[in-house]
């Protein structure tokens, strides 16, 4: 089964939209299913150079309507935690559109084609605008990303294979929209914001085991399993911000073929590890969104659009 182009590498640009749907219109929905690869390739065919790529994500709920005798073995609603000093929240969303180009204005030309195929009474919950920044930093001032499996390595990080074979070539992706107070967080001295990460914020080194700290973001999230293997998912957040409103953020998408290892980190994140040991970068991120969605290979999205399996 052929993947959605989920391992593409990161672009100058992304469009991330959020839509709920009314499931009685379930027909329009699979039309629109049907046709998101041949719009993409209508708009990328005159824009060669800007490498336009889409993910479409399916949410639990609507997942349901669409297939009910057979879904993916771990797609279910997003996991809400209450947590030290930030909640996970979980927000509604049925369909995911991540959308990326080396231009912003061909994301936004390929969103206003699908925005226009959604059903009546369809909602779009969240849009963002992500863009690089700089070297591949996020507001924050640090590289974002480095912990990614090489590019050989993420299929098998991020695709699904033998382990739930009917959804072969499928991913689960967990967004959450984070919020950060530049404020707070520039009022901190160099070393503390390195404390903070994990990491040296002008190179990008990982800080030595004696001197990185337990809640640091880089801590929490390098799990193991019983065997000592590293397990990991396959980040391509982005920055965005808003110089008008004040806001400054990070979009965090994290493809997994096990959302169990996703679920893990944020477990860590939020609730620490050990619990009350949570990520100190907390203190200065606040999530505004939660989703879970599953992503099915390119067959299985023209399976779903003719009939249900």
């Amino acid at each position: 089964m052929r993947p959605q182009p989920i391992a593409r590498p990161l672009t100058e640009a992304a469009l991330f939209m959020v839509a709920t749907v009314p499931p009685d219109l379930s027909d329009d929905i699979r039309s629109l299913l049907g046709d998101a690869e041949g719009l993409t390739k209508a708009v990328g065919f005159r824009y060669p150079h800007a490498q336009l790529s889409c993910v479409v994500g399916i949410g639990s709920a609507l997942w349901d309507h669409l297939s009910p005798m057979l879904k993916p073995k771990q797609l279910h609603p997003f996991i809400q935690l209450h947590g030290v000093v930030r909640d996970a929240i979980a927000t509604p969303g049925d369909l995911f559109f991540h959308i990326r180009a080396e231009e912003l204005g061909i994301c936004f030309e390929l969103a206003r084609l699908l925005q226009a195929r959604l059903p009546p009474g369809s909602v779009i919950v969240d849009e963002v605008q992500g863009f690089r920044y700089l070297d591949q930093r996020d507001l924050l001032g640090f590289v974002d990303g480095t912990e990614n499996p090489d590019a050989g390595e993420v299929l098998g990080v991020a695709i699904i294979g033998d382990e739930d074979s009917d959804f072969a070539g499928g991913s689960y992706a967990t967004v959450q929209k984070y919020l950060h107070d530049l404020t707070a967080w520039n009022a901190l001295t160099t070393e503390e914001q390195e404390q903070a990460v994990g990491r040296r914020k002008l190179d990008n080194v990982e800080l030595d085991e004696a001197s990185k700290p337990s809640n640091a973001h880089v801590a929490l999230n390098n799990i193991h399993d019983d065997g000592g293997e590293e397990l990991a998912i396959y980040r391509l957040n982005m920055p965005f911000g808003s110089l008008r409103e004040g806001t400054n953020g990070t979009y965090f998408i994290g493809y997994a073929k096990d959302v169990s290892v996703t679920e893990r980190m944020l477990r860590n994140m939020f609730l620490g590890d050990p619990p009350g040991n949570y990520d100190r970068l907390l203190d200065f991120s606040t999530p505004t969104t939660g989703t879970l969605f599953f992503c099915p290979s390119l067959e299985l999205l023209q399976r779903l659009a003719g009939l249900s399996i």
